[in-house]
């Protein structure tokens, strides 16, 4: 039997100490802070964007690569009415964000590629990287979003600078830094269901060389859905969830700045609510008397998060060169319960509500233990007048433990019935470089290289089976593997307002494993896949700096995907590879801002994807809706060949606006507006009728401004046009699914000193 191990952060803290302690002598013995800012526009013109897409400051035209940005006023608006990070999902071109937990474990897809996989440790091909260090695993990167420069998202494979999962692309986050002038601000809003939202922070000089940032969040609401029926828990939705962030600089001589970041979250809450039959059989529409604010549940809902994490960012000027270390920790605990076939009762008993429930279905996942430990040095500089380098090397560890557990619904309290335990070591190390090349004047050549190393350690078991199974023993597989990858590049200025650029690049992703033994007494591997991409655009701004735009087509081919087959008749999640998909198209990003009182953004992105692979069969669901992929060879199975891959929408729209009007004090009252459709998408590798949607968004913000800026008042609205829209499903049980979230509208007060 697998020993359970408690919630420690003992042996992570030892071994960061000591990385930490290695980092200091190196940095003693690149870059300035990639902190993200805005440079000061021309007059009557756009902001000069600067973002960090390659480890240095760049403006975002001469970047080579699809990157987009989300910052300032745009950011506070979509996270408005106690929002996450899911918010973000169609707010850029060709991404997207969905989550089965609710709050925390967001799954992320760019130009169709992400992994459906619900299971702790699964791995995603897009990176969420947070103030330079990856956060790895699924739990921790619902980390909430509060006072950052601004979010980057980078399309495409960026295997060289930042390694393994990422062939699809990063969502990168940076936090503001400490200064050395004392500011900061406050921020607080209410709203529907007693929704309250704090945010703030301070910041400024303790003494000479020595700065200090102190930042927290605070979101809070009510239960505000009731349970119709006689379950345990009457009410459910409500949340309250703190994260907190604090920073102090050290620059203890010209060549030598240190950074410390100590960072965290508490959750406690309910995880996403799942609604038992609300597609109507045959299409995706739901059924009429759907109501939002009501639950059927026979089970329990709940869910905990406690995560705690610490850098060191030391620099150190060489004279020529500048040695970066990047030293971290993370620690994660959580615990997740909820009523998963979403209604109460069953059917063999005859008081299923809404009908049909087959069969009872309530399940929890925790993580008691998690451990990641990360450790970056990388060297930057100059070869002589037109050549820059940066050289480096990368250590990953992550230890987690897993455990599963099943519960009987029908049974007086809910009593368990199902448990398994899983437990992954993971050890990963890569050697980089990147070299930049000034050719002439106006042509930039850029290649790369990363050589990277993974192992995995894996053990599970069952110790009690929920459907009668008994006992599977120890079960272990070992998977290993090693990759490198590569990317060219080259930019040509046209005009000095305008490059191109075209980029080929590769990545991959390591082997990953799914061990959730409750149902099944399988665990499967995933080899690792590699992606192929090449793509190429256009960057421009133009009237005077008044419009800003960038254009990229692009076309990639997979070997060997990880797909995730989720839940199907037999309940049972099993990993397979896909022998290619391919995908293909555009992204458009583009700014207008003919005056200082309007401003306009617009994306848009079209991605048409596939998958290729006639050999391949996966079973369809359970819960009674209508597959349209034609029969396998064996039994209760179809084939997918050719299918698109699951939540890639091919047309992803959203645009912004932003129009003010001066007071006679010298205040304003501005209006901001946004909206996002995404076009309909699988949430299945199988196609069905039911497991697919559409969805349209929009929001308001009404507010003034004072004068010079210090303060300012506001109402908004989330959601203002109701839109009711699927963002995903349970498929083996009935036509379970679950929805996006309701309108919202409130008021808000911030202050800036």
């Amino acid at each position: 039997m697998i020993a359970k191990r408690e919630f420690t952060t003992s042996s992570i803290c030892r071994r960061a100490f000591g990385l930490a302690s290695s980092a200091t002598v190196l940095a003693i013995a690149g870059q300035a802070f990639a902190q993200e800012a805005e440079a000061p526009a021309a007059e009557g013109g756009l902001d000069v964007i600067t973002v960090t897409a390659q480890r240095v400051e760049e403006r975002i035209e001469d970047v080579p690569l699809s990157v987009a940005t989300v910052s300032g006023e745009k950011l506070d608006v979509l996270f408005s009415g106690g929002l996450d990070i899911r918010s973000l999902s169609g707010r850029v071109p060709s991404l997207r964000i969905e989550s089965s937990f609710g709050r925390t474990f967001p799954r992320f897809y760019i130009r169709g590629l992400g992994n459906t996989d619900f299971d702790l440790n699964a791995s995603q091909p897009v990176s969420f990287v947070y103030d330079e260090v990856v956060m790895e695993n699924p739990v921790v990167k619902g980390m909430p979003i509060f006072d950052v420069d601004r979010v980057e998202v980078l399309r495409g494979p960026q295997g060289t600078l930042f390694g393994r999962n990422t062939p699809a692309g990063i969502v990168k986050l940076d936090s503001r830094k400490p200064t050395d002038e004392f500011g900061g601000y406050a921020q607080a809003s209410y709203g529907r269901y007693n929704t309250v939202n704090w945010e703030g922070a301070v910041g400024g000089p303790i003494a000479d060389g020595v700065m200090f940032r102190v930042a927290t969040i605070y979101q809070h609401r009510s239960d505000w859905v009731d349970n119709a029926a006689a379950g345990p828990q009457s009410e459910f939705g409500g949340y309250n969830d703190f994260g907190y962030r604090a920073q102090l600089l050290l620059e203890p001589s010209d060549r030598l700045t240190a950074l410390f970041n100590i960072h965290g979250r508490i959750y406690d809450g309910d995880a996403r609510l799942f609604r038992a039959n609300i597609i109507t059989p045959g299409s995706n529409a739901i059924v009429d008397d759907f109501d939002r604010e009501t639950v059927f549940y026979d089970g329990r809902n709940k869910q905990k998060v406690r995560q705690i994490g610490g850098q060191i960012r030391l620099e150190y000027d060489l004279g020529g060169a500048m040695l970066t270390s990047i030293s971290s920790v993370e620690s994660v605990e959580t615990f997740s319960r909820g009523d998963i076939d979403g209604g109460f009762g069953a059917g063999f008993i005859g008081n299923d509500v809404p009908a049909p429930i087959p069969f009872p279905a309530e399940s929890a996942d925790g993580l008691p233990e998690h451990d990641q430990l990360t450790q970056e040095i990388r060297l930057t500089g100059p070869l002589g007048d037109k050549v820059t380098y940066q050289v480096g090397g990368f250590y990953f560890y992550e230890d987690i433990s897993i455990d599963s557990f099943n519960f009987d619904s029908l049974a007086p309290g809910n009593p368990q019935n199902g448990y398994a335990r899983q437990e992954q070591l993971t050890n990963a190390w890569a050697l980089f470089a990147h070299l930049d090349f000034d050719a002439t004047d106006r042509l930039n050549l850029q290649a790369g290289v990363r050589y990277s190393n993974e192992e995995k350690d894996f053990v599970a078991e069952r110790t009690q089976s929920p459907i009668g199974g008994g006992a599977t023993g120890i079960i272990g597989v070992n998977p290993s593997d090693d990759d490198i990858s590569w990317n060219v590049a080259a930019t040509y200025a046209v005009t000095d307002a305008t490059n191109i650029y075209a980029r080929v690049a590769t990545s991959f992703r390591a082997p990953s494993i799914q061990g959730r033994l409750l149902f099944g007494d399988v665990v499967t591997v995933a080899d690792t896949e590699e992606i192929f991409s090449v793509e190429g655009g256009v960057k421009t701004a133009t009237l005077d700096n008044k419009a800003r735009f960038s254009l990229t087509g692009f076309w990639y081919d997979v070997d060997d995907q990880q797909l995730t087959a989720v839940g199907g008749g037999a309940n049972f999640n099993q990993l397979v590879n896909a022998d290619k998909t391919r995908g293909y198209g555009f992204e458009f990003d583009g700014e207008f801002a003919p005056n200082d009182h309007l401003l306009f953004t617009a994306g848009l992105s079209y991605n048409f994807t596939r998958i290729i692979d006639p050999g391949l069969f996966i079973q369809p669901c359970g819960g009674g809706c209508t597959v349209l992929d034609p029969a396998g060879p064996i039994a209760g199975t179809v084939a997918i060949n050719g299918n698109p891959l699951p939540h890639a929408p091919k047309w992803i729209v959203n645009a912004t606006f932003r129009i003010s009007e001066p007071m006679a004090n010298g205040g304003q009252i501005f209006l901001f507006g946004d909206a996002a459709y995404s076009s309909e998408a699988n949430f299945f590798l199988y196609e069905s009728a039911e497991f697919r949607d559409d969805i349209f968004e929009a929001g308001l913000r009404l507010g003034y401004l004072s004068p010079n800026g210090d303060w300012e008042a506001a109402i908004y609205g989330r959601n203002v046009t109701n839109s009711l829209a699927l963002n995903g499903g349970i498929d083996f049980n009935n036509l379970t699914g679950f929805v996006n979230e309701p309108p919202m509208w409130g008021f808000e007060i911030s202050k800036r000193f």
